[in-house]
């Protein structure tokens, strides 16, 4: 009698425990309709890069613009490959790494809408003590390479500038996933990364390094890295949405320049495997580089996008010379 009563009770509360969740889907489905439907697809798992987007759908700036956004993913070929064939009309990448897809005979129909970051914050990272606080102290060092022409021509470009020869650089296939693990253990001496993430976490773990930033030593490198970018065919016929869209985003990444702390909690909430303490520390280091001295959130400096893209048509380092103010606007953003 009590294993009947047990199991009815247990189906009691399953049925209510359905019930709730279909209304609680039926409601989220009611919220959502009428909505317009836009896909962002991520470069990476979700970081401080990423928080202003969180912070605008957790805030309901989304649905406030009319909009109904699903953050995905990137598949193996990138967000670039997933963005081009309109499957997300919305993406983060990179302006370098952006080339490959925007040059060519057959290139993608994506552009740059957005800056996430106004300035380049990448640069090598060392031990502490080792020599390798300038580019010219990497020579006879173990680099971790991804064997791509433009990192090595900006890591000789920058040696050069410092009176160091690339050629005494011992270059390691990058392996690297962990970036302290990585110095820790020696075996590698030097890795290229972001400071607003790789670089506070040798913070968080105390771990003494040494630094120096591409766009300190040659002000070509200061291009723009990470981006939004958009299909360029989907912006053109749907203006009103993107703007709309951006302006929404816009004030997520305002949010995370004036509210770090809380900006971090709402990350956090959505991807709870990351360390509270790094995100902490990342959003408190990024509130001034989203925007920096820009007029507002978002623009392109249209001198700072070409210079960069001329210098790669300058080195050969492209199948076809990019145009001027090809890959980016401010159309959308402003």
């Amino acid at each position: 009698m009590k294993k009947r009563i047990s199991l009815m009770l247990t189906m009691v509360l399953l049925l209510s425990l359905l019930v709730a969740c279909g209304n609680k889907e039926k409601k989220e489905d009611k919220e959502n309709k009428g909505l317009e439907k836009v896909t962002f697809v991520l470069d990476w798992t979700p970081n401080t890069n990423h928080t202003g987007l969180y912070v605008a759908q957790k805030k309901g700036y989304f649905k406030e613009a009319g909009i109904d956004v699903e953050i995905v993913q990137p598949p193996e070929d990138g967000a670039e490959v997933l963005v081009g064939s309109n499957k997300a009309q919305f993406g983060v990448s990179f302006q370098d790494s952006m080339v490959p897809a925007i040059n060519g005979d057959n290139p993608l129909p994506i552009e740059a809408v957005a800056a996430i970051l106004q300035h380049n914050t990448s640069g090598i990272i060392s031990r502490k003590g080792e020599g390798m606080d300038t580019p010219k102290g990497l020579e006879g060092k173990k680099y971790a390479t991804w064997d791509m022409p433009v990192e090595k021509a900006t890591i000789k470009q920058v040696m050069e500038k410092d009176g160091g020869d690339f050629s005494k650089v011992e270059l390691i296939p990058s392996t690297v996933t962990d970036e302290v693990s990585a110095l820790e253990s020696k075996s590698v001496d030097a890795i290229w990364i972001f400071y607003g993430w790789a670089g506070v976490a040798t913070e968080v773990k105390n771990l003494p390094t040494d630094y120096f930033a591409f766009a300190d030593i040659d002000k070509v490198f200061d291009y723009y890295t990470p981006v939004i970018i958009g299909n360029t065919d989907w912006l053109k016929k749907n203006p009103d949405t993107a703007k709309a869209f951006l302006k929404a985003l816009r004030k997520g990444y305002e949010y995370c320049i004036s509210n770090p702390q809380e900006a971090g909690d709402i990350l956090l909430e959505a991807a709870p495997e990351l360390d509270k303490e790094l995100v902490e520390k990342s959003q408190e280091y990024l509130k001034d580089q989203y925007q920096a001295e820009a007029s507002q959130w978002g623009v392109f400096d249209p001198e700072r996008w070409n210079g960069f893209y001329n210098w790669l048509n300058e080195n050969k380092l492209v199948d076809k010379n990019l145009a001027e103010n090809q890959g980016f606007t401010n159309d959308y953003i402003k």
